[in-house]
């Protein structure tokens, strides 16, 4: 059973690709600081998940490296590929908005170069892909770091990561250079990745929130808003390389401390609040949701027609019926598609079976003692 910190941990998700929505289908103009936001919360998270079951299967008893990482791959291969390759098998077959001549590179995940390269965000149905991309390319280097590098490491090795993404912002305002290439290479969004990665890493040892991360993040958030309101100014202002590095870096901290709160359990109301069904289930979803939501948006412009409300530009028509259809593809999805295949994960477990598991490992893994779950490497929540 998932305990309170991997349901409310759900919410999260929920509320992250709420943002995206709003920004994509919403948000006057087509773009959003939110939607941004909701892709940085979502880096957030997957670093600390990531790595917190990396660590757990690192602690357990009968760990070992290699097929730890081969349960790790597979497991990502049996949550993400399959709706993946069918929204590209979809595309293919359509040729939806001319997007086959890019097909190969996102299929290889490599979303963030194609578009880095062009500078440009077309095809524009597929652009969201970029930051699936940046998490597989996380995917596939992490957790060599995680399950091989000395123990005692993994806590420098993460601040280490998030220093060169920090110190990565500085060279665009030296070169003067707003391209795409700035926000979608992989080191841009490390620091995000790292930041719930050192979560983790310190979860893990028992260490609490820093004392100014705990004090200090409302008055983070509320810099950042105001800095979001501010504004930008002409093009090569003054002020323009400054904003962007503020808007890129503040979030960090009240984000980080969003996933600390969830993740051990807020009580009260907001504890309810956070616990809500349809909340959890919009989580639970939120893959299909982010994945879906453009293709859907791209169907919907076509079909406009014969649809009474106005889809073609943002605004509350599109947002009702494209944010409908997302809704109900990515539940079908989900129920008849998604649910069952995870159920293959149980054949990839990150430990060996055939015992029990300690109390200690019990707890780390979300199990009830004593039951088998952690020992077959089933986790609470799954972390994509």
């Amino acid at each position: 059973m998932a305990n309170a910190r991997d349901i409310q941990l759900d919410t999260l998700r929920a509320v992250a690709v709420t943002l995206v929505l709003y920004a994509h289908f919403l948000a006057p103009g087509g773009s959003s600081f939110l939607g941004h936001l909701g892709v940085r919360l979502f880096f957030v998270l997957s670093g600390f998940l990531i790595t917190r079951l990396l660590l757990d299967a690192r602690d357990a008893g009968q760990f070992e490296a290699g097929p730890a990482l081969r349960s790790f791959y597979a497991r990502r291969v049996i949550r993400i590929f399959p709706p993946y390759f069918a929204v590209l098998g979809l595309v293919w077959l359509t040729d939806l908005e001319q997007s086959r001549s890019s097909l190969a590179w996102h299929a290889l995940y490599l979303s963030n170069f194609w578009y880095a390269l062009r500078n440009d965000w077309n095809p524009w149905l597929l652009c969201h892909f970029w930051s699936l991309s940046i998490e597989e390319q996380f995917y596939l280097a992490w957790p060599l770091i995680v399950l091989l590098a000395p123990r005692k490491r993994i806590e420098a090795i993460t601040i280490g990561v998030i220093a060169f993404s920090l110190a990565y912002r500085f060279y665009w305002p030296i070169a003067a250079d707003p391209a795409l290439a700035r926000d979608l290479l992989p080191p841009a969004s490390m620091d995000a990745l790292g930041c719930g990665a050192l979560l983790a890493a310190r979860r893990a040892r028992g260490a609490e929130l820093p004392r100014w991360l705990r004090l200090g993040w409302p008055a983070l958030a509320a810099i950042f808003l105001l800095v979001v309101w501010s504004d930008p100014g002409p093009a090569d202002s003054t002020w323009e390389w400054p904003r962007w590095l503020l808007v890129q870096v503040l979030p960090l901290a009240p984000l980080a401390a969003m996933v600390a709160a969830c993740s051990t359990g807020l009580g009260g109301r907001l504890g309810r609040l956070a616990e809500l069904p349809p909340l959890l289930f919009l989580g639970r979803i939120s893959y299909g949701v982010y994945l879906y939501h453009p293709i859907l948006l791209a169907y919907a412009v076509k079909a406009q027609p014969w649809i009474p409300l106005n889809v073609s530009e943002q605004g509350p028509g599109r947002f009702l019926v494209a944010g409908a259809a997302t809704l109900i593809v990515a539940s079908l999805s989900w129920v008849l598609f998604e649910k069952p295949l995870n159920g293959l994960k149980r054949y990839f477990p990150y430990v060996a079976r055939g015992r029990t598991p300690t109390p200690g490992e019990a707890r780390r893994f979300g199990a009830t003692y004593p039951g088998a779950k952690a020992a077959l490497g089933l986790q609470p929540t799954d972390p994509s």
